[in-house]
């Protein structure tokens, strides 16, 4: 599946008076991973509960592949592709990771498509049941496979809800911090994922505080302070100026 272009322009959401995000524009071209850093508070997450409709901007729109899809419900969005991974996990606790995975997969489908799966289960299952193997092959997820999400360590609980943004082939996929707290071994599990995805031609854009991630994984780097753009650019050279030195790493 290609990637999709993902655009968003002049976005503002306030809470109590408060600018969350002040006229907020990001544009995440097909095929490209973009990092979208900040200090806490900065207005990154709130960006994504936009996009991905949790939350419905005050002005502004969200685009993809031109389509206005701003306040689309997450599910539709799904449907056409365009994902996300929250920053503090979210897993089914008590069901087995293959349950959890299959939970995704089934959520995802059009209405035509779980009729279909009625009239053929056969079918379904064989296709699901492949689609539910590989995934646990590629993320590396074999050995806890079976085992209630619930007793997972946190890294391990943060692959499966990657892998469960995954069980549809994704066109845009957006990461909110998918390596923190994470040990460096997942860490490195996640970055080659990514890593991967984009190489297939998965659209990402990438919530992370590791730097070195940001720069090592992403075409282009965009700033967020106080809900405004800072700055936007090569990683590079985007991390090197001093007004985001001073804004996100306090020098």
């Amino acid at each position: 599946m290609s990637g999709g272009d993902l655009a968003v322009r002049g976005l503002r959401k306030a809470y109590a008076g408060v600018r969350a995000l002040d006229d907020v524009s990001v544009a995440v071209p097909a095929g490209e991973v973009v990092g979208l850093i900040g200090p806490n508070g900065s207005g990154k997450t709130t960006l994504i509960d936009c996009v991905t409709g949790l939350q419905r901007p005050d002005t502004g729109t969200v685009a993809l592949d031109g389509r206005d899809v701003t306040g689309w419900r997450s599910d539709r969005l799904a449907h056409h592709g365009l994902v996300r991974t929250f920053q503090q996990v979210r897993t089914f606790e008590s069901l087995s990771v293959r349950h959890n995975l299959r939970v995704a997969a089934l959520g995802r489908r059009s209405r035509s498509r779980r009729l279909a799966d009625l009239v053929r289960p056969d079918r379904e299952d064989r296709a699901l049941r492949a689609r539910l193997d590989e995934l646990v092959d590629t993320f590396a997820l074999g050995p806890v496979a079976d085992r209630p999400a619930g007793q997972l360590s946190y890294g391990q609980r943060k692959l499966v809800e990657f892998a469960a943004a995954c069980v549809l082939p994704p066109r845009v996929l957006l990461l909110d911090e998918p390596v923190a707290a994470v040990n460096p071994t997942l860490g490195n599990l996640i970055r080659g994922l990514i890593r991967e995805l984009n190489a297939a031609g998965t659209t990402i854009l990438l919530v992370e505080h590791n730097i070195e991630m940001v720069v090592d994984l992403c075409h282009r780097v965009i700033v967020l302070d106080r809900g405004r753009t800072l700055a936007q650019g090569r990683p590079g050279e985007v991390i090197a100026r001093d007004d985001v030195q001073e804004a996100y790493l306090g020098r």
